[in-house]
């Protein structure tokens, strides 16, 4: 199965390092982060789960839950859970999805066969309150994420739906954002008197956020 942006995120009972979880009974009516990795006890699937751990709080602050998901047993999740602990400090307590029978692989298309047949690739679904994936990322075996944006694009999604808005290139959180074009020569006429915005053309024009 292949999901795709817009899609309803599949829905699905699995056991985690939290317990047992009907995934949109624990979302609710928050944002979710869904992020996979092929392996647990290898190098850099523990930076990036401990990243996710370490950003634990800036995510809830923009009420979004994060939830991970490899193939490996609920047993080597504590296990590896415990192990960052006691090596790092960090402690990976989100959920950690068991999917030993690659259920949750398969439901989102996590299983790429040219990468591996065997462990999901590194894959990030980023779902909103409505429970729509409103984003995929996917990244090889070998490299791993990037967190800040990972962050940036969550708080450009959020902030355009709160605002209305589009965001140009690179935009970060402060920076202007890109007004909807005019549909009318009526809303035109009122964007080439608007004042306070970044006017390139009347198609395009940035205004800084209040």
């Amino acid at each position: 199965m292949t999901v795709r942006l817009g899609d309803t995120a599949p829905d699905f009972t699995a056991p985690t390092t939290q317990g047992e979880i009907s995934f949109h009974e624990w979302l609710g009516d928050s944002w979710g982060v869904l992020f996979s990795h092929p392996k647990d006890f290898t190098p850099v699937c523990t930076t990036e789960l401990s990243g996710f751990a370490q950003e634990k709080k800036w995510f809830a602050e923009r009420n979004t839950k994060l939830i991970g998901e490899s193939i490996d047993s609920i047993h080597s999740h504590v296990a590896w859970v415990q192990n960052v602990r006691e090596k790092t400090g960090v402690y990976m307590d989100f959920p950690i999805i068991a999917d030993i029978d690659m259920k949750v692989a398969h439901l989102y298309g996590m299983l790429h066969d040219n990468a591996s047949s065997t462990a999901a690739v590194r894959a990030v679904f980023f779902i909103d309150q409505k429970g729509i994936i409103r984003l995929i990322m996917y990244y090889p075996l070998n490299v791993g994420r990037n967190m800040e944006e990972i962050k940036r694009v969550l708080e450009a999604m959020q902030t355009a739906d709160e605002k209305g808005c589009a965001m140009p290139l690179n935009w970060k959180k402060g920076d202007r954002v890109i007004l909807p074009p005019p549909k009318t020569l009526k809303d035109l006429d009122a964007r080439l008197g608007e004042k306070n915005i970044e006017l390139v053309d009347f198609y395009l024009a940035k205004k800084e956020l209040a």
